[in-house]
């Protein structure tokens, strides 16, 4: 439909040490995935923090993960969970999405994690993936759990400000990142079984409305992680293709991140200066890649 967008040269910025990758094949949740995924490790939720660390998860080893900026890694907290996306509040503290135990809160000076949100009334979840706080102090997260194109009932949920709880999708096949578009009137979210990036506009009277695909991708396993740059580029981590696509406001592909090893581009945030350095987790090879992007009315782009 389009043609190939060009590339945006990416490098190894870190690499988590063999020592710390230590998860076993018989690990409950390694299990439960398919064949030919990584297991000793898998790196997610890449967020930075007010003094420029950079934070992320290890899932099956229950870690809480911290680089300096040199890309030095440290283990803050490893409890008995399997956090699977992590974004920091304005006021400090560490959420993480726990596909074990429900949403998770970190105190970054006691390395202290307790649940936050373990169900919806006296329902738990099917497993919690990732989250996002909205400029409003609005939290939305994805309940995922092991949905697909079987089993169509992932779920979308929002978590006010005020403390009330609203589903406002229960038919996802694997709800997964999300983000919101420049001025928050509508949700990107990563539909990952489905191969595709859904558009999900938020009426006025607080619920959705006219959800559809934005994004119909093709090969590899589906898209995991979401973010927006300063330009209202969406930029979706494709699991399986080892690649992070660009696409623009209209959906168009403009630019494409090609991981220098591994396929399984997981989850992105931007730092470094000025905020336009786009820091990804590579789980296959354990590492945190690094690309810059271009600046308006700059190109940085390369064609392959």
């Amino acid at each position: 439909m389009f043609n190939a967008p060009p590339e945006i040269p990416c490098r190894v910025f870190a690499r988590l040490p063999d020592a710390l990758r230590n998860a076993s094949a018989e690990h409950e949740w390694v299990a439960a995935q398919p064949a030919g995924g990584p297991e000793r490790s898998l790196l997610e939720g890449p967020s930075f923090d007010r003094n420029g660390d950079l934070w992320c998860v290890d899932l099956p080893n229950g870690r809480i993960l911290k680089l300096s900026p040199g890309g030095e890694f440290s283990v803050v907290a490893q409890y008995d969970g399997w956090p699977n996306g992590l974004k920091i509040h304005r006021d400090g503290r560490v959420f993480i999405a726990d596909h074990k135990h429900g949403l998770m809160v970190l105190d970054p000076a006691t390395g202290v994690v307790r649940p936050w949100l373990e169900r919806v009334g006296v329902e738990r979840f099917k497993g919690v993936n990732d989250l996002f706080f909205a400029a409003n102090g609005d939290l939305y997260f994805t309940d995922q759990g092991l949905t697909d194109l079987h089993d169509p009932s992932g779920r979308l949920f929002r978590v006010r400000a005020d403390g009330r709880i609203d589903c406002l999708l229960d038919n996802i096949p694997s709800p997964n990142g999300l983000v919101m578009n420049a001025d928050e009137s509508a949700l990107y979210l990563a539909v990952t079984r489905a191969n595709a990036v859904w558009r999900v506009p938020l009426a006025r009277d607080g619920g959705v409305v006219k959800v559809g695909t934005f994004i119909q991708l093709s090969g590899g396993g589906g898209p995991d992680g979401l973010a927006l740059d300063a330009e209202g580029r969406l930029l979706v981590a494709h699991v399986g293709m080892g690649s992070v696509w660009v696409f623009d406001a209209r959906g168009e592909p403009v630019g494409r991140i090609r991981a220098p090893e591994g396929a399984f581009t997981t989850n992105l945030t931007f730092g470094g200066p000025d905020n336009r350095s786009l820091f990804i987790t590579e789980s296959a090879s354990a590492t945190i890649l690094r690309a810059e992007m271009p600046t308006p009315g700059k190109t940085m782009f390369s064609h392959a």
